[in-house]
């Protein structure tokens, strides 16, 4: 499969460079993606943050340099990329559980943690229900929030954005401004290379609102994921997007945001769309 095997060579040219900054954008364009979809690709498919899997690459082959009695610390910490013994020790441990001065002791234990190679594995026990629809740009109206390009750490930084606009009536003064297609409150993730990546809690309106945003969503084709639960679900049925959908599916990931449409936004029964960007496979 070309998508796999696209991956694959993006984990290729990661751990050529693991001694060096890796460079997130080349490991999209490796893959044919945005730097942001190839983390949460990576993240869903190997059920590891890529900023984890990578230090855990790279305290593995330190601790190999170690073993070697004439390796300096501060050396294979420089190897590795940290500036900073005290940051190197502090990672060195997380992942090992001992100092990396104790390596070179004989008979001391290390983890080893090998390159993934991703594969392919056909599960189809469930049914997913979705639908590829051609939408026109549309203009959103809203709050917003900086992602962090260490994706992991978004997810704190959105729930606290949701739950400080419900306690401070914005969302409800957002509701009452919906008015044009796609009705719903919108989450909407802009994440490519070419512009800043913000998360937008906005809602499609003819309407301008004081103290708030606002953003065009580019015209683009969406594949949508009808579902409903808690944020859990969500984040399954991502997942289910990403591993289970997207290999088979003719499609690639497309040069437009992801949108989440919470057509019922309870937080703990809510009934959601979501779209992702697609573009057909050449």
């Amino acid at each position: 499969m070309e998508w796999i095997e696209r991956l694959n060579e993006a984990m290729g040219y990661m751990e050529e460079h693991l001694a060096d900054e890796i460079d997130m954008e080349k490991l999209g364009k490796i893959a044919c993606c945005s730097s942001y979809h190839f983390q949460r690709m990576f993240t869903y498919m190997a059920g590891v943050p890529l900023s984890e899997y990578i230090r855990r690459r790279k305290m593995s082959l330190a601790a190999v340099d170690l073993q070697g009695k004439d390796r300096k610390i501060i050396d294979v910490a420089a190897k590795y990329g940290y500036s900073s013994p005290t940051a190197f020790n502090r990672a060195f441990q997380s992942v090992h559980g001992i100092a990396p001065s104790a390596v070179k002791n004989e008979g001391v234990s290390v983890k080893s943690f090998p390159p993934i190679q991703f594969k392919i594995t056909v599960k189809g026990v469930e049914e997913m229900n979705y639908r590829i629809e051609t939408k026109d740009a549309f203009r959103i109206t809203g709050v917003s929030v900086p992602l962090n390009k260490d994706i992991e750490k978004n997810f704190a930084v959105i729930p606290s954005k949701w739950q400080e606009i419900a306690m401070d009536g914005t969302l409800q003064k957002l509701i009452g401004m919906m008015d044009t297609e796609p009705m719903g409150v919108l989450g909407v993730s802009t994440c490519n290379d070419t512009e800043p990546w913000r998360y937008y809690i906005a809602v499609s309106t003819k309407k301008t609102g004081e103290d708030l945003e606002e953003y065009m969503v580019p015209a683009a084709t969406w594949a949508i994921f009808p579902g409903e639960g808690t944020n859990q679900s969500i984040q399954e049925l991502e997942r289910r997007i990403v591993t289970e959908w997207l290999p088979t599916s003719g499609y690639e990931y497309g040069n437009a945001p992801d949108v989440e449409v919470y057509l019922n936004p309870d937080p703990q029964n809510a009934k959601y769309e979501v779209w992702i960007p697609v573009v057909k496979k050449q």
